[in-house]
């Protein structure tokens, strides 16, 4: 059975950071691009960041360029996501997500072959 399972997320006011965690099981991690996707409330669910397979490539938002960085380990079978200068826009639930395919993860179509269960991220002002 495939699990993904985030962790890391709470309250921050703005301008800190938090770390957010994907942990996945089920599959072969090494396989499969990875992306951290997030939801606000009333909003779509929008792409955050992904990272390829390999770690060579990654893609982020405009709107989180420069401040989020997204990593694996594909030794722990796990994803990060590094949230520095958060805004209270920020605020979402984070969800991670697996796909053997690059164009699938950044293309816009949101239909990832995997889904963890979200992590909700407040950021106050």
């Amino acid at each position: 059975q495939v699990q993904l399972v985030e962790s890391g997320g709470g309250l921050v006011q703005a301008g800190g950071s938090l770390k957010l965690s994907c942990r996945v099981s089920g599959l072969t991690f090494s396989a499969y691009v990875m992306g951290w996707f997030r939801q606000a409330p009333g909003k779509e669910r929008e792409i955050v960041a992904a990272i390829h397979w390999s770690g060579g490539s990654t893609y982020y938002a405009d709107s989180v360029k420069g401040r989020f960085t997204i990593s694996r380990d594909n030794a722990k079978n796990t994803m990060y996501l590094e949230m520095n200068s958060l805004k209270p826009e920020d605020t979402a639930v984070y969800y991670c997500a697996a796909d053997r395919y690059w164009v699938t993860v950044v293309g816009g179509s949101g239909n990832l072959e995997h889904w963890g269960q979200g992590t909700l991220v407040t950021v106050s002002s």
